[in-house]
């Protein structure tokens, strides 16, 4: 069987499947299908200075091989969740990726000095590119200079044994333009992707379905947008781990994003049809490693992008190809 080890920089997880953030809270929901702490570790729902209500209703909408959310950041400020939500995931013993955001660089940096130090804490996942927020103008991950700002000053507050991820947004002209600002400013790693912004009109009321008007996509729709993001970044900065999410329902899902570079990979949408979605595909992607010959995760990683790629679905040893040319 292959070794399923996956780093995200100085952290090793037993596994490479994680949750993706927002779809699951603090893993609590899920934790009455099976036990959170078997993950490589939980993404929580970013999380604010301050409780927030977040947007108006309706919330959700589906679109085809997809689903669009305007929660809007709902949640119940980082006191409440060291308190409740974290202390509960360090009792079951699940490693913690604790994802955070914020309206201004103030926030994240009062964000990251209240988890410093905590050993509850894997790694934080630094929110910058969330399409829900009232405006458009809080997307820092829409802009370098933006970008850079406000990674630079969670790096220099954060614990330096807490790994610093980027989640970056797909809307962007160029996503390595901005993740090589982030990379310069600090960042350990990058979550990619964030949802891509959209939106539905309800052809019956002949008004936009969402209360908020615009949210964010996901689902197997973004997948191929994901895998392509996730794929330039490991391409531009190949010593920079990447978390990959977007529309991963099975095992074979994960293997691409894998293969274009992600060291590890979250499941989210599919935990609202198959709340086991994340086991499941973890159980999947072993065996897709095992048949196609692999002998650990880290062999996978960024495989496509070699010049030597597999033939008739399996690998080729260097000295088999050899032989063969």
């Amino acid at each position: 069987m292959a070794d399923m080890t996956a780093r995200l920089g100085p952290l090793t997880l037993p596994n490479p499947v994680l949750t993706a953030s927002g779809c699951a809270a603090a893993g609590r929901e899920l934790h009455q299908f099976f036990d959170v702490a078997s993950l490589g570790a939980v993404v929580t729902k970013s999380i604010m200075t301050r409780p927030r209500s977040g947007r108006p209703t309706p919330r959700m909408a589906e679109t085809p091989s997809g689903m669009l959310n305007s929660i809007g950041l709902q949640g119940p400020g980082i006191d409440s969740f060291i308190e409740n939500d974290l202390a509960w995931l360090a009792e079951r013993g699940a490693r913690t990726v604790v994802s955070i955001a914020g309206g201004h660089t103030d926030e994240y940096v009062e964000l990251a000095r209240k988890l410093a130090g905590n050993p509850a804490v894997s790694m934080i996942e630094v929110n910058i590119s969330c399409p829900n927020v009232e405006s458009r103008g809080q997307v820092f991950a829409c802009d370098a200079i933006a970008s850079s700002r406000v990674i630079g000053a969670v790096r220099r507050v954060a614990d330096p044994g807490q790994p610093i991820f980027a989640k970056l947004s797909p809307d962007v002209t160029d996503i390595t333009h901005i993740a090589r600002a982030c990379a310069d400013a600090g960042a350990d790693g990058f979550s990619l992707i964030n949802t891509l912004l959209g939106m539905v009109i309800d052809t019956d009321t002949m008004a936009p379905a969402l209360g908020g008007v615009t949210g964010g996509l996901s689902g197997p729709a973004i997948r191929p947008v994901a895998v392509r993001c996730v794929w330039q970044v490991h391409k531009a900065l190949p010593h920079l781990p990447i978390l990959g999410m977007g529309g991963i329902r099975s095992g074979l899902d994960a293997l691409q994003f894998v293969l274009a570079g992600a060291s590890a990979v979250s499941v989210g949408t599919a935990v609202f049809g198959d709340p086991s979605a994340p086991v499941r595909v973890l159980g999947e992607l072993e065996q897709a490693l095992d048949e196609r010959g692999f002998g650990s995760l880290r062999d996978a990683v960024g495989f496509a992008h070699l010049d030597r790629p597999a033939r008739g679905g399996r690998l080729v040893p260097a000295a088999e190809e050899a032989a063969a040319s």
